[in-house]
């Protein structure tokens, strides 16, 4: 979602803020801009699309001040025009905003009655005025912004700088995540450490509910209630997150490419390889007493999670319920105290998941969380974290965080499986070791881009694509169908195999691509005989199998991407290389803006 930074610095605060902003590309926005102050005067600059506008307009037209705020937008309300970009002022004051603000009608409706001129279609141009209105009846700033806050309903970051103020900022955070940063004579503001990884690495994360009063000194954080409170100062990782292409084309591709280091960072994090174990601390949850799971993400997150139920359930015999966040809440499903509530999250920070979980907190349920950023809300509302160590994920469409979220999912249900008795030592030592080969046979998967590449030049000529699996391949069968759909743009589906009779063969022409996830496994002669339904209609068959696979299957087809044979446990992890290889080479022959899909966000931060 939408990036905020703000400085209060010593030195000219507009090139920073443009260099902060680039570090939250990531998120995915559609326009930015940068407020300062200079002389006690309010000025901004704003520009649609890229930073690249945005820095070719300072350039042209410069902005002094050593105080500043800088956005980059992801559009909700009002279309990604200069009009609507961030900052958005006053005469008064300058405000940028993560989140929704959900009563923003009524209070414009109010606002508009009172006299106050609107100019843009956003919901965030409500609270510049409610504020501004609250300045124009003699309150200072402080005040204005605590008796603002109340009046707003829906899930929001703030920061604002008002005219002929050179030592303040105020931020509000409830919902969407903000960081204050800690410097030498400078204080900064940022959605998360990344932004402010040149600046400092001693930041304090603001909870739902805090509002901040920053100046050169040092920060005042009040919470909900109005009370004076601390928040503890943290070493970031942030300088971590300064990270560059190296020689890939894309952030997606190099973030494909570092994928077996991950993964074996992320296993070496709970499995003990030298004594073939489980660490014993690695998970800290007893199995054996949680009757069941019930575990909710978003989009390649749930599909992970989707891949993990098959695990807990075949290897430790523990079921698992599972649903998209968006619907977990909603759908008011019995909980049981002795069920262990699970989440998976790249950011930590995606709303609906967050919103499940708190649900699940209101149950008295335990709270696990699978995140890649400790430092995250889900990750300190939660009983138990359980770490992923895929480093910072730039590309919005997730790759190495997702495979380093089926390997902590692998690694728990080898750990579920012990403590519930369902395996023995022997068996624990045997999908240890088989854990263990994950980054070998993903290099080898690696060695076949250049096999992938020349198949993605003929998928980039299609309109529609159909993705089948069977047992753990149907959750990659979705996952495959979403990283295409999502950077290249052309319409794909991913099915149980076995549904194919049940309506989706009625799509299957001469002209449609079938992409097959066939190991050879204990599904593989189903799925082999969904796929001979599929090649019987004219199907254009593109299997993804293993050598034994390949000399069971007769069949011909248009294209066969032939990996090792491997393990059972480990085919969705290592099988996800070339799906999204596959993705990634048609989107680049598509020409699309791979790392930044258009009307994507890397963290979606509002439900």
């Amino acid at each position: 979602m939408c990036g905020i930074v703000g400085i209060i610095g010593r030195e000219q605060v507009a090139p920073l803020l443009v260099d902060a902003l680039k570090r939250l590309e990531y998120r995915g926005y559609d326009s930015a801009g940068v407020a300062t102050l200079d002389d006690g005067v309010l000025d901004r600059r704003r520009a649609e699309g890229k930073l690249g506008n945005l820095d070719k307009l300072l350039k042209d037209y410069p902005l002094g001040g050593t105080i500043g705020l800088g956005h980059t937008r992801w559009a909700t309300h009002g279309a990604p025009t200069v009009r609507n970009a961030h900052p958005h002022t006053t005469p008064r004051l300058a405000v940028i905003h993560n989140g929704i603000i959900e009563n923003f009608a009524e209070l414009r409706a109010m606002l508009e009655k009172d006299g106050y001129v609107f100019e843009t279609e956003t919901d965030t141009e409500t609270v510049a005025h409610l504020v501004t209105r609250a300045l124009d009846r003699g309150l200072a700033p402080v005040e204005a912004v605590r008796q603002t806050l109340p009046q707003l309903r829906g899930a929001f970051a703030i920061a604002i700088m008002f005219k002929g103020e050179d030592n303040l900022l105020i931020a509000a955070r409830n919902g969407p995540p903000l960081a204050v940063g800690y410097g030498e004579g400078e204080m900064y503001l940022g959605s998360d450490a990344i932004a402010l990884a040149p600046f400092t690495d001693n930041l304090s994360y603001l909870e739902d509910g805090d509002w901040a009063v920053l100046t050169r000194g040092g920060v005042i954080i009040y919470d909900e209630t109005g009370a004076v409170v601390d928040r503890p100062v943290q070493k970031s990782a942030g300088t971590a997150f300064l990270v560059s292409k190296g020689n890939h084309r894309h952030f997606m591709e190099k973030e494909i490419h570092e994928q077996p280091e991950v993964i074996s960072h992320t296993l070496a994090n709970y499995l003990d390889f030298s004594k073939g174990r489980v660490r014993p601390d690695a998970a800290p949850v007893d199995f054996a007493k949680v009757d069941r799971i019930a575990a909710s993400a978003c989009g390649t997150a749930f599909y992970a999670g989707l891949v993990g139920k098959y695990w807990f359930e075949h290897i430790a015999r523990l079921p698992v319920d599972i649903d998209v966040a968006s619907e977990f809440r909603y759908r008011e499903m019995p909980l049981s105290k002795d069920s262990l509530a699970l989440f998976v999250s790249q950011s930590g920070e995606t709303a609906d998941t967050l919103a499940s979980l708190r649900y699940c907190k209101q149950q008295g349920l335990s709270i696990g969380t699978i995140v890649n950023v400790r430092e995250s809300t889900m990750a300190r509302e939660s009983n138990t974290v359980f770490p992923t160590l895929a480093g910072p994920e730039v590309g919005v469409a997730s790759t190495k965080a997702f495979t380093c979220q089926l390997s902590v999912l692998a690694s728990l249900a080898v750990s579920a499986g012990k403590m519930r008795g369902t395996i023995n030592e022997e068996e624990e030592r045997q999908l240890v070791r088989e854990l263990s080969e994950i980054p070998r046979y993903a290099t080898q998967a690696l060695k076949l881009e250049a096999q992938i590449e020349a198949i993605s030049r003929e998928l980039s000529q299609v309109k529609h694509v159909l993705y089948l699996g069977r047992g753990t391949s149907y959750p990659l069968a979705l996952e495959g169908a979403l990283k295409l759909k999502e950077i290249s743009y052309i319409h794909a589906e991913g099915y149980a195999a076995g549904e194919l009779k049940h309506g989706p063969i009625a799509l299957i022409d001469e002209s449609m691509p079938v992409i097959v996830i066939a190991p050879h496994d204990r599904w593989f002669e189903k799925t082999i005989s969904n796929m001979q339904e599929a090649a019987a209609r004219g199907g254009k068959i593109i299997l993804i199998t293993d050598e034994k696979g390949a000399a069971a299957s007769t069949l011909k087809t248009w294209h066969t991407i032939l990996l090792p044979d491997m393990p059972e446990i480990i085919t969705p992890i290592v099988y996800t290389l070339p799906i999204q290889m596959l993705a990634y080479h048609t989107a680049v022959f598509m020409g699309t803006d791979v790392d930044q899909p258009r009307n994507l966000a890397k963290s979606v931060t509002v439900e």
